[in-house]
C-alpha cells in the first residue's frame, strides 16, 4: 500500500511548526502502542531500540534505511502508555539539530487513531520528512494489517510528495 498523495499538514503546537499525519488501526490502543514502543514489532516498520525506557534515554537504530545507520540517543520526554510519546533526539550533523515528535492514540470502537507529529521549522527539511513520514506510516500499517512492507518504495514518496511539504511551512 502506497499512499496516493500526501497525508500531513502543518500545525502550530505552541510556539513551533509540526506537521502532523493520523493512520487508523483496526486494533485496541494497546496492540498499536506496541507497534511503536516493543522493539521486534518496532524494527518491522522502522527500527529497533536498545535500553531502559525507564531511565528517560533509549539508543535508537533505523533498520529501514540499511546497515550501516548509526545509533543515536533519544530522550523520551513523556510517556503516558497506551495515549501519548513524547520523544527527541540531536543529531550534530543534520542540519535540523534536534527532533521532536509526539505520538497519541485514540481507541474509539475498537478502532485507533495513531496521530504522529514532528516538529518541523524549516520548509527545506519538510520537503524530505514529510515524505519519510508518510512512507514510514504507511509501512507501519502495513506491518500491522498484514501487508508486505517490501512494496512500498520510498520513491513513491520522493520527490513526489516535496513540494506539498514545503508549502505546508512556507
Amino acid at each position: 500500500m502506497t499512499t496516493a498523495s500526501p497525508t500531513g499538514r502543518h500545525q502550530r503546537r505552541g510556539d513551533a511548526p509540526y506537521l502532523v499525519f493520523e493512520r487508523t488501526f483496526p486494533a485496541p490502543a494497546d496492540d498499536v502502542w506496541a507497534a511503536i514502543t516493543e522493539p521486534g514489532r518496532l524494527e518491522r516498520w522502522i527500527g529497533t531500540w536498545t535500553g531502559d525506557p525507564t531511565s528517560g534515554t533509549v539508543a535508537f537504530r533505523m533498520t529501514a534505511e540499511g546497515d550501516d545507520v548509526p545509533e543515536e540517543t533519544v530522550w523520551i520526554d513523556e510517556c503516558v502508555r497506551p495515549t501519548r510519546l513524547v520523544m527527541r533526539s540531536v543529531t550534530p550533523d543534520d542540519p535540523a539539530g534536534l527532533w521532536r515528535w509526539e505520538v497519541t492514540l485514540a481507541e474509539s470502537g475498537g478502532v485507533t487513531t495513531l496521530t504522529f507529529a514532528q516538529e518541523v521549522t524549516d520548509p527545506g527539511i519538510a520537503e524530505s520528512v514529510g515524505p519519510g513520514w508518510d512512507y514510514y506510516l504507511d509501512r507501519l500499517v502495513a506491518a500491522e494489517t498484514g501487508g508486505g512492507v517490501a512494496g512500498i518504495d520510498f520513491e513513491d514518496y520522493y520527490p513526489a510528495f516535496a513540494a506539498h511539504y514545503r508549502g505546508e511551512l512556507s
